[in-house]
């Protein structure tokens, strides 16, 4: 078992790019703007408004 994050992963994504029965979804923190109420960037999306989520069974 790895402790190192995956580079590729954000702090908001479940799971990791191209998983099966996970997809692109807005960033719920931000809104998918991929900046908060005071200018800063999002760190959830890491500022790309986007997040991987679980979307289907498998």
């Amino acid at each position: 078992m790895t402790t190192t994050p995956d580079p590729d992963m954000k702090p908001g994504d479940e799971a990791e790019p191209g998983t099966p029965g996970a997809g692109e979804d807005l960033c719920e923190t931000c809104g998918g703007s991929g900046k908060l109420a005071d200018g800063k960037q999002c760190p959830e999306c890491e500022g790309t408004g986007r997040v991987m989520r679980g979307i289907g069974g498998g």
